[in-house]
Formats: structure tokens, sequence, C-alpha cells
């Protein structure tokens, strides 16, 4: 996931790793990235993840539960929300177990849906691996133990948690995209990771994916755990810009980030040279592209993905197919378009709203 709330770990780090590595390339079609960059930058329309299904009718009495990483962040929280009232409108029960980012009430919240017969309970957080002790107890009680939007098609959740991929891998290619497009194939690029979160790996596959076939770029990858952002990461960034003043982009694979590299970028007077692509669309972020911060974000609105997640989950507890894809779309945010999410930025705007009349009536509501 991940993931919006990330960079509310920032603060508890003791120590962050780098690993620099210069890769060589093969041949780019500029073309090719431009008609892709172009197909993300279109108001996205609504695709449905799988065939129309009487929801209200095979929904009848089944009760849900998610357990977020926390309830105060606007990720995690905003998404937990929307799902609840999703569920009402539709007609069954789903509630949000109240958290503040604390292990111990995140086990408590699994335990309470196990207690209480509860038919699914998703855990929506960066990483469920820490929570595999407590699913392997709620499979055995015969629940259906989620892990929604927690990595992406090439990273499969852990047994036995059931996933809701999100497709971070094109999210890591778009980014790469942006920046090979926008230099010509002549990217320089310093991509920052955090191999400590569950979805880092695909988003980095993606990156490498796209830079591997631009012979005239380069990238360096540098891993800052999420724990260690506040405390590590603009300094990481500031030496990276010094040692190699050639770097022309800088991508942080979640936005979460940004807050701590714009300082970087403006403290060593790189700004002119160095343009920043980044991914997740949190408003604060999006501020940063209207301002001129951040030169492009590729955002996922929140209510969407709430809509999606909820979408896969009934298909689980209905006996329909698996959603392999649950078509949250990626929206490409810069300078052209920045304005359509508010002023200030607000949640889930500037993605239009075809989903919301898709979902119902995928879901036989109208």
């Amino acid at each position: 996931m991940t993931t919006k709330f990330l960079t509310n770990l920032a603060g508890l780090a003791l120590f962050s790793s780098m690993a620099a590595i210069p890769v060589a390339a093969g041949a780019v079609d500029l073309d090719a990235i431009g008609a892709t960059i172009a197909e993300h930058q279109k108001l996205p329309s609504f695709v449905p993840a799988g065939e129309p299904f009487d929801a209200k009718t095979c929904m009848a009495g089944k009760k849900l539960m998610v357990v977020p990483f926390s309830s105060a962040v606007e990720f995690t929280g905003g998404v937990a929300t929307r799902m609840t009232e999703i569920a009402k409108e539709i007609g069954f029960q789903y509630d949000h177990y109240q958290t503040q980012g604390q292990p111990s009430q995140w086990i408590q919240g699994i335990n309470q849906a196990v207690t209480q017969g509860y038919d699914l309970v998703d855990v929506l957080m960066s990483d469920p691996r820490v929570l595999l002790p407590q699913a392997m107890q709620a499979d055995q009680a015969g629940l259906k133990i989620v892990a929604a939007h927690a990595s992406g098609f090439d990273t499969p959740a852990p047994e036995p948690f059931q996933n809701v991929h999100i497709d971070y891998t094109q999210a890591g290619r778009l980014m790469a995209q942006w920046a090979i497009l926008k230099t010509q194939g002549k990217a320089n690029v310093l991509a920052i990771v955090a191999e400590d979160s569950f979805s880092a790996n695909s988003l980095q596959n993606g990156i490498k994916e796209v830079m591997d076939e631009c012979e005239d770029c380069k990238v360096q990858y540098i891993n800052v755990p999420v724990t260690d952002w506040a405390t590590r990461m603009q300094s990481t960034v500031q030496s990276a810009l010094l040692r190699d003043p050639s770097v022309n982009y800088i991508l942080p694979i979640y936005d979460g980030m940004a807050q701590f590299v714009v300082p970087a970028v403006e403290l060593t007077q790189s700004a002119d040279r160095v343009k920043i692509a980044t991914f997740n669309g949190s408003p604060y972020v999006l501020q940063l592209v209207q301002q001129g911060k951040v030169e492009m974000d590729i955002g996922e609105s929140i209510d969407w993905v709430a809509h999606a997640i909820v979408d896969a989950e009934m298909r689980m507890l209905c006996g329909l197919p698996p959603v392999k894809d649950p078509k949250v779309p990626l929206y490409i945010f810069d300078a052209s378009n920045a304005d359509t999410a508010g002023k200030p930025p607000q949640i889930s705007t500037g993605y239009g709203d075809a989903y919301l009349a898709g979902y119902r009536k995928l879901w036989g509501l109208q």
C-alpha cells in the first residue's frame, strides 16, 4: 500500500540504508512512452472488475470489519470510512475498528472479529506480514482475512491473506516513463525507495523495467526505510544531488516522501534542473504540484479505491470468481490539471465520477 500513510511513521527511525546502483539500459521508444503518458492524463473511465451481480441479496446478513493502520491517517482512515458507508448503502454491516497506528489495536480488532463471528476482516495497512499469526487464527476460525491495497500484481500476499491488488508496477513504470519523456531519453534518475514497505518491490520493479530500456539513461536507487524519512531522507537526497550534479529527476515512490525531498532540492539550489515525479495523489502533494515544486503526481482516488475493495470483498463472500485486477485507475496530475483537485486540493477530487454510477449498476442497485 501504499501508501499515503507511510509518512506518519517517519519519526520513529534509528537508521537508513542506501544502495546507489548505476544501471545500464537498452533502446527507448519515446512515441510509445508519450502515448502511455497521454492515456493516463485522460479523465478515468469506469471499467468493471467482474460480471454484474445482485449485491444486496448475496450480502444480506453478512458482517465485515476493516482494521486500518490508523483511523486518523488520511488514506487508511478515509478508505475505511468510505467502505462502511458504501456497505450501508448496499444494505449490509461493515464496521470500522478505530485505531491510532498501534499494533496492539490491530490485534484487538482481528480478535474481536473472530470472537464476534464476522465473515471477513480487512487489515488495511502497508505490510500485513506483521499480523500473520493473527491472520492464521482468523483463517482457522473460518473468517476470510484480506490485505487490501497492500501489494502489486507481482507480489502475492502471504497465506492465508487474500489480497485486492493495486497495479503498483504500472505506477513505477509511469514515473520512469515521465522522466524519460521529459528529458527526451536522457534521464538521470534518483529513485527513492522504502524496501520495508510491502508494495515497494512492485514500484521499484516498474521503474527498473522502464529504465532498463533506455540506453542513454541512468538510475540510482536509494533505500530510506519508512521510519527514517523524517530523520535521514532530506540529508540523503542532498548528498546524492551534490555527489552527482547531472541528476535531473527524482522519483520518490510514495509522495509522502516529497515533504523531505523538496527541501533537499531547494537547499542544493537544484530546482531548475531537478524535477520530481511521484505517486499517490495526496492532497498536500498536489498542492506542491500547483506550486511548481513537484512536477507530477500519479493519483488514485480514495473513494474509487474504497468502492473497488468493497466490490472485490463482496465477490469473495458471494462465491463469485475472485478479482484479479480491481481496475483502480492511475491518473496523472501535473501543472495542466492539478487545479481540478481543488484549491486547496481535496481527497478524491479531480478524478471524475464515472465510477459512482458504474458500481451501482454493477451491483444491481439501479
